[in-house]
């Protein structure tokens, strides 16, 4: 091939281009017209606007409403023209991106604002507008120096603080209008690509409404999520009195060398937040008997458990721990998922009858011999070799487990008697003002790190698994967070720069030809905004330990 020319493989053929033919003429020639549906794209897996050049030899693929990888192109859009109504109608008001709360984000407002219903209602018939006049995301490639001189005259600081730690001579940028950003990855091609949103008040702020993946023309009913907001803006409130709620602002600490007292304040934060729950659970004995700990993947169940375990015996409660595992059905007959593979996070796949005798058994002080499951040959031993138990006078029952939430899981155990606790990580730290890391990476880079550093799984299974497990979430464990007495944030503000020590490794060796490399590539860019720091500033007993090594309650 000579410079001049590009060969480009799609949908199983190759096209020869001239060098810098962007994807949409590419698409406008090959397919006659350009597919309606069409978000952004995939360049030999790295994801792309659809006003890129193509050059050298490229693979490529299409990125369309109902792919994963199109729904945060689609929410990344919405969000810019958002910020671009608030900027043409309210230029002196701030919107500050905060909590995914379901399928919307909550953004505080700042500034002199109206009543933030009129407010809700202006904005989304300013973005109704915008939408139907079909306006160009514009990428424009800049000078590190032109656009820090852009965001000085614009006073944005929180923009600043990020750019300072940034090493590549230029900087790719987005807008649709006189509101400029930084681009952080794909937009659609014109506003007219985002048929559905919407606008309204809730709580001391607004949230901008998503459709579902699956359904881009409607919007689902907006359920209030009062336990998750109140939990966020708990978070929220003491990152910033730390001063630390963007990325900018912890590049600066870590580079100060002020890390050290970051992390000592954070981790008092958990202990604090631990103990309280402890004294919760006291105040409602003895009518409480059973404690039952639910979250999702990589939220730091274990640890959290362990850390609870000693607030209770500080409180003078004994607990004693039934583990769900040792109640799963034999292999040969645990359900099936859509796959046809055996569904290991169905509620199905435990003994429920058994597991409700035992439960009611042991809050009644009757002693029970509970069963024993070997995980090798997937069956459950002989019941000789099942082990007594019984609950005493000052001790409670605790279960950890995906489904410890699930009203099915203790149905016969009357409410009043049950204390639930669910543990996430809901990071609060946001890239700036206007952008926000996806909650669910938080838990995938723990994940990662812990998966090849403890289970031999190295990053490449681990992303290959994920979608998976999040549709298990999405079905077993997400739908029940609000029967929660209390939420536990697990997220530690100075976390990701800790992680990406580890991280980053792991992620590069995700070879360029897996199907996975698109989700590496994503997840590499983003910790590439991070300052490091050394793990050796992290407490053993912190439950970021679970996942990186050394955690004093490992066993």
């Amino acid at each position: 091939m000579n410079g001049s020319k590009v060969k480009v493989r799609y949908n199983g053929i190759d096209h020869i281009v001239e060098d810098g033919t962007r994807i949409d003429e590419f698409l406008s020639r090959v397919d006659q017209e350009m597919p309606e549906n069409v978000l952004s794209a995939l360049v030999n897996r790295r994801q792309v606007m659809l006003d890129f050049p193509l050059r050298g030899v490229v693979e490529l693929d299409l990125v369309r409403y109902g792919d994963r990888e199109g729904e945060s192109v689609y929410k990344r859009s919405v969000c810019m023209m958002f910020h671009e109504a608030c900027w043409e109608l309210f230029p002196d008001v701030e919107l500050v991106v905060g909590q995914s709360l379901g399928n919307c984000y909550h953004y505080q407002v700042r500034g002199d604002y109206p009543a933030l219903g009129r407010m809700a209602k202006e904005l989304e018939r300013r973005m109704v507008e915008i939408r139907d006049e079909g306006r160009i995301f514009e990428r424009r490639t800049v000078t590190l120096e032109e656009l820090e001189n852009h965001f000085r005259r614009e006073g944005r600081e929180d923009k600043l603080e990020l750019l300072a730690t940034r090493r590549s001579s230029t900087v790719h940028t987005v807008s649709c209008g006189g509101f400029v950003d930084i681009a952080h990855g794909p937009y659609v091609p014109t506003t007219g690509c985002l048929p559905s949103f919407g606008v309204q008040s809730y709580g001391d702020g607004l949230v901008l409404r998503f459709p579902r993946r699956s359904d881009r023309a409607h919007l689902p009913q907006f359920m209030p999520r009062e336990l998750l907001f109140h939990t966020s803006m708990e978070t929220r409130h003491w990152q910033e009195l730390l001063g630390v709620s963007r990325v900018g602002q912890l590049n600066r600490i870590c580079l100060a060398g002020d890390v050290r007292h970051l992390v000592r304040v954070a981790e008092g934060l958990h202990e604090k937040k631990i103990s309280c729950i402890a004294d919760e659970i006291l105040s409602r004995l003895p009518e409480v008997r059973l404690v039952t700990i639910a979250g999702p993947s990589s939220s730091g169940k274990t640890t959290f458990s362990k850390r609870l375990g000693i607030q209770l015996r500080v409180n003078a409660i004994e607990p004693v721990a039934l583990s769900l595992d040792n109640y799963y059905v034999n292999r040969t007959e645990t359900p099936l998922d859509e796959d046809g593979e055996p569904n290991f996070e169905s509620i199905d796949a435990i003994d429920l009858p058994l597991f409700h005798q035992h439960l009611a058994a042991l809050l009644e002080g009757e002693e029970v011999r509970t069963p024993r499951f070997d995980f090798l040959t997937g069956l459950r031993a002989p019941e000789r070799d099942w082990v007594p138990m019984r609950l005493d006078e000052g001790q409670v029952l605790v279960i950890e487990g995906i489904h410890g939430l699930n009203p099915r899981m203790t149905a016969s155990v009357p409410k009043q008697r049950i204390f639930r606790i669910y543990v996430s990580a809901l990071s609060q730290l946001a890239i700036d003002d206007h952008n926000r890391i996806f909650t669910s990476d938080t838990r995938l880079i723990r994940r990662i790190v812990r998966d090849r550093m403890f289970r031999g799984f190295d990053a490449e299974r681990t992303l290959e698994m994920w979608e998976r497990v999040r549709r298990g979430e999405g079905k077993w464990i997400f739908p029940f967070q609000d029967q929660a007495d209390i939420m536990f944030d697990s997220a530690l503000v100075y976390e990701p720069a800790v992680l990406k020590i580890f991280a980053e490794r792991f992620l590069l060796q995700v070879p360029r030809s897996s199907p996975t490399y698109t989700e590496a590539y994503r997840l590499l860019k983003g910790m590439s905004m991070f300052v490091p720091v050394f793990p050796d500033e992290v407490p053993h007993t912190s439950l970021l330990r679970e996942f990186i090594g050394g955690s004093t309650f490992r066993e």
